[in-house]
């Protein structure tokens, strides 16, 4: 584990927050606006960490080379940008996570993917952020994860060591991010993922709830005899 722990930092969909819901019935709108079926939320529930294109690839099969895919893409976000909260909730645990993260003196933050035109707004609409120290968008430096440039600027505008700071993500760019930029990383267990053998990932620790993270920070603090 890392020298003494001084923030956390987070992936959003399917980390700290369940937006399937709100991903699907944004992409099943593009079918019924065409005259097609819905085929229901369950079906989008896998990819929806896969943005527009798992969306896109679920609802007509298509691939980002078709000819047809901007033009798609841009209408399932602005359906998507007019729905960014209905049905999102944090995952069972998380608001009590949050609330720990604090009463241990833990700054946390968000680093996502999500294009701030969608991760800004949804963060503000939801009480569980009010407490965030920072957010980091797939848009806010050149690029995107599994690069480690993302966690980096969180950490820089934490004040924060990138040595001190943890990083929980579901999927295995997170860790690969996370280990790039030196930090502790924590796979979720939970969420969208199928039958991933999460092992694979090398991250430091694993989750199977968020609650269990607790138990992580625990053993972190043991390791550097802070306890």
């Amino acid at each position: 584990m890392a020298r003494e722990l001084k923030a956390v930092l987070f992936d959003l969909d399917g980390t700290l927050v369940d937006s399937a819901g709100d991903l699907g019935a944004a992409a099943d709108q593009l079918r019924t606006d065409r005259g097609l079926p819905p085929l229901g939320l369950a079906a989008y529930r896998a990819m929806a960490g896969a943005g527009a294109r798992g969306m896109l690839g679920v609802a007509f099969g298509m691939a980002p080379d078709h000819p047809d895919f901007p033009l798609l893409r841009e209408e399932f976000f602005q359906n998507y940008e007019r729905r960014l909260t209905e049905l999102t909730r944090p995952f069972d645990g998380v608001v009590a996570l949050v609330e720990e993260l604090h009463a241990r003196g833990l700054r946390w933050g968000v680093v996502t993917n999500k294009p701030l035109r969608f991760s800004a707004p949804l963060t503000a609409g939801m009480a569980l952020f009010a407490r965030s120290g920072v957010l980091v968008s797939g848009d806010t430096t050149p690029y995107t994860k599994p690069h480690p440039a993302p966690l980096l600027e969180a950490a820089r505008l934490l004040q924060v060591d990138p040595a001190a700071c943890m990083y929980v993500g579901d999927d295995a760019r997170d860790i690969v991010a996370g280990r790039a930029a030196g930090m502790t990383t924590v796979a979720a267990c939970y969420g969208y993922l199928g039958p991933v053998d999460t092992a694979e990932w090398g991250a430091d620790a694993a989750i199977d709830a968020p609650l269990g993270l607790l138990s992580v920070l625990d053993l972190a603090i043991e390791a550097n005899g802070l306890k």
